[in-house]
């Protein structure tokens, strides 16, 4: 294999291009996951990220600007970005309704919510033709590895043949996968399946979403073969071999744990702690999300409050909600029940000196976050179904005393890696999460720092790095060493003035 240029594709770029109040337009860093994990990867080595800037900005950014913008971006990712252009109907009907009221609730196991409108799949087809177009232009059969990267992407190989264009190509997909008898619903099951199958290797978070994907293709795609149950596994098609693995996805452990050591966090952390005294702090993180489970984590909150009244005045919930599609009714309507049910245990609960949720409903920067993961002693991460959940791995590397417990979702992807130290829960079961709750905060210092050693030294082995190198080699039998750091240079240009 000849390739030299490592090619991440995803929907979103790893910048955001905004407009501030005073009309001039700016970039700031994405906040995904996906530009999280894979930024330190791929920065400085030559490669290059394809994907959707985030809105529409036709008519309103001109070109040059934007080509200014996106080198200044360029400069300060250490990477190339490719943007894909989409319409404000692309974006409704293939962000927000194929990916989002489809595939998302579908492979999260709540089918009720999805919404099967045919003309969904008509412009989702289009748009990952689009991104495949993009794919041919920028990149090289023999340079390039082209690593496609979640569920809104998944025909992009498909187009790549359709259109005569030879890559080898990768996919990841961060979501979980569903088990058969949600799979079937989909309207489109077959085209889905044979399109992942148009990839060189499909990766997923874990054992069971490859099984998942395995019974899928076994039941719905009789032709196709399926051989091995090791890390990696084959689908024989009639034309050709596809591997799929088994890849959870992780954090750069050092950078997290080097930064939550550093003076500024440090400062932030005192701040936090001073406003918050005298009392143990438990941390929720979560994306604005009904697969989160927030209002389920409130109950079992209110819950341990009321049955274990030893706990009043000596904890606090420390509540983050990041926005997200707030412009959708439906999350609109998931974040006033969060306020509701947040101003209804406040109000039941509160005492002099004491309240038992402090909410936050805003993104935190990364020193503001940093400092709550070293301040909080106990993380509250209880979502309904996740692909991995990266907050856990997070909130565990920047534990540097070790004093901290991870109170987890069994149906969590993390939950594999760190149920030696995790306290695992039931997201469902609202007594079950009060006794972990009661539990955790009467766990004493020894059982603390045995449970976070062992979670740590695991992140620290199983890195971002490792992940990476795990599918590049199976991908295309090299590993990071093999893509050098370069020096990236894009000639530096003028500012420009908008």
């Amino acid at each position: 294999m000849e390739t030299t240029r490592l090619t991440v594709v995803s929907n979103r770029l790893a910048i955001v291009v905004d407009r501030e109040q005073d009309g001039r337009w700016t970039i700031k860093p994405g906040s995904g996951g996906l530009v999280t994990a894979l930024g330190p990867v791929l920065r400085d080595r030559g490669g290059q990220w394809i994907g959707w800037l985030g809105s529409n900005l036709q008519g309103e950014l001109d070109e040059a600007a934007l080509r200014d913008l996106l080198a200044r971006g360029s400069r300060e990712t250490g990477y190339a970005l490719k943007p894909v252009e989409l319409d404000d109907e692309e974006i409704q009907k293939y962000y927000f309704g194929f990916s989002n009221e489809i595939l998302w609730p579908l492979f999260h196991d709540l089918p009720s919510r999805c919404n099967f409108d045919p003309a969904y799949w008509t412009v989702y087809e289009r748009v990952n033709a689009k991104f495949a177009r993009v794919v041919a232009q920028n990149t090289d059969e023999k340079e390039d590895y082209v690593w496609v990267h979640d569920y809104q992407l998944i025909l992009v190989a498909a187009h790549l043949k359709a259109m005569g264009v030879r890559r080898s190509t990768g996919f990841f997909l961060h979501i979980p996968f569903p088990p058969l008898d949600g799979f079937i619903r989909l309207p489109w099951r077959s085209q889905i399946l044979n399109a992942l199958l148009q990839y060189d290797l499909i990766g997923f978070q874990t054992v069971r979403d490859r099984r998942n994907f395995m019974d899928c293709v076994r039941m719905l795609l009789p032709q196709t073969r399926v051989v091995g149950h090791g890390h990696i596994a084959r689908c024989l098609t009639p034309e050709r071999e596809v591997l799929v693995g088994v890849f959870p996805i992780s954090i750069d452990f050092r950078q997290f744990a080097d930064t939550a050591a550093s003076q500024e966090v440090q400062d932030q952390a005192w701040i936090i702690h001073a406003n918050l005294p005298e009392r143990q702090l438990i941390l929720g993180v979560d994306r604005l999300d009904y697969t989160k489970g927030i209002p389920l984590r409130l109950q079992a909150f209110a819950n341990a409050l009321e049955r274990y009244p030893e706990l009043r005045g000596t904890i606090t919930l420390v509540q983050v909600v990041v926005p997200s599609r707030a412009e959708v009714p439906e999350y609109e309507t998931l974040k006033r029940e969060i306020e509701r049910l947040v101003g209804e245990i406040n109000g039941r609960f509160t005492e002099v000196g004491w309240t038992p949720i402090h909410y936050i409903y805003r993104s935190l920067s990364r020193v503001e976050l940093l400092a709550y993961y070293r301040t909080c002693e106990i993380a509250l991460i209880t979502p309904l179904k996740d692909g991995m959940n990266l907050v856990a791995k997070e909130f565990c590397a920047c534990s540097i005393e070790n004093n901290g417990v991870l109170i987890l979702s069994e149906f969590a992807g993390a939950a594999a890696q760190l149920h030696n130290g995790a306290l695992l829960v039931n997201p469902f079961d609202i007594r079950g999460v009060a006794d972990a709750i009661h539990r955790a905060c009467a766990m004493d210092t020894v059982s603390r720092q045995a449970r976070m050693e062992k979670m740590r030294r695991s992140i620290q082995k199983h890195n971002i790095f490792h992940w990476v190198n795990a599918f590049l080699r199976t991908g295309i039998h090299k590993d990071l060493n093999q893509f050098p750091r370069v020096e990236f240079f894009v000639p530096k240009l003028a500012a420009p003035a908008i």
